[in-house]
């Protein structure tokens, strides 16, 4: 089964959306370049570790609200060997512009490392997060992850293996997965089968795994045209979690592939698909999108 292609995030994807499409210019820098920059403040390049890529931006929504405000860890997608957060200022900008102090963190990729140092940085990024709230007004009872493809992987498994976060797991609010692997085994494809080598039993390297109930809940979705992660990903882990008395939602979105389940978040791209509007929903008011059918 295929899980992740080689496309290097949005890269050349949303090339393919009408009106994107623009000679000698990449598609994740155009669509960052159509996003506003005045919604925000930006503390860029803290650091939760001692190495270069353990770094994180955090933007600030500059909006008078009373009271402290919600606050979404995300994580980008990128094969687990590609990606950076400045590519993602479109996501940023979006949550912020909804009133969610937004952190993004980068993580240490392969081939630097293999399965679980990306874990583990995700764990140090929360950790941080956490210790750090009250530098950004984040409100403590309302911390979201979120994450898209590899990052939705990070988000889901920081929360249901215990080994990452410890009791501290009790501090997060919501899971909202974007086209997440959660249950991909066997694998594949040669790149993956080297990440995740260093686990000699590769169940333990799957979300679906340790989902016993416990977790806090989550939000998880897909596009139908989703060829590089299927969307059964998603029905599958959804699925154990509700069998385990646990609280998981699923949210299907018929014209939406891999890509552009993300993309439809940035302001020039939002015609899509209403992607912000539920996520933002969910978190804020715990709104769970109208189901749709899987087809």
């Amino acid at each position: 089964m295929r899980v992740l292609n080689k496309k290097k995030g949005l890269l050349g994807a949303l090339l393919l959306v009408p009106g994107v499409l623009l000679g000698g210019c990449s598609s994740v820098q155009l669509i960052n370049a159509l996003v506003p920059e005045n919604d925000f403040k930006l503390a860029a390049d803290q650091s939760y570790g001692t190495a270069p890529r353990q770094k994180l931006d955090v933007y600030s929504p500059l909006v008078s609200t009373p009271g402290k405000l919600p606050v979404v860890v995300f994580f980008y997608g990128g094969n687990w060997d590609s990606g950076a957060k400045k590519d993602y200022l479109f996501v940023a900008e979006a949550l912020a512009s909804r009133g969610f102090v937004t952190v993004v963190a980068d993580y240490r990729l392969y081939p630097d490392v293999r399965y679980p140092a990306f874990l583990e940085d995700g764990a140090a990024a929360v950790n941080w997060t956490l210790d750090h709230l009250a530098d950004y007004n984040g409100d403590p009872a309302q911390v979201h992850l979120m994450g898209h493809s590899a990052g939705a992987y990070i988000a889901a498994t920081l929360v249901l293996d215990k080994r990452w976060l410890g009791s501290r797991v009790g501090r997060i609010k919501s899971v909202v997965g974007l086209a997440g692997p959660y249950d991909f085994l066997p694998l594949t494809d040669p790149t993956l089968k080297i990440i995740f080598g260093t686990e000699s039993d590769l169940t333990r390297t799957q979300p679906i795994t340790y989902a016993d109930g416990n977790a806090p809940p989550m939000l998880l979705l897909s596009g139908l045209k989703d060829v590089t992660v299927y969307p059964k990903n998603s029905i599958n882990l959804a699925n154990r979690i509700r069998q385990n008395g646990g609280q998981a939602y699923e949210h299907y979105y018929p014209k939406l592939n891999h890509y552009t389940l993300v993309g439809s978040m940035a302001k020039p791209l939002r015609f899509l698909a209403p992607v912000l509007d539920d996520v933002s929903a969910y978190m804020k008011n715990d709104v769970v999108p109208v189901a749709k059918a899987v087809k």
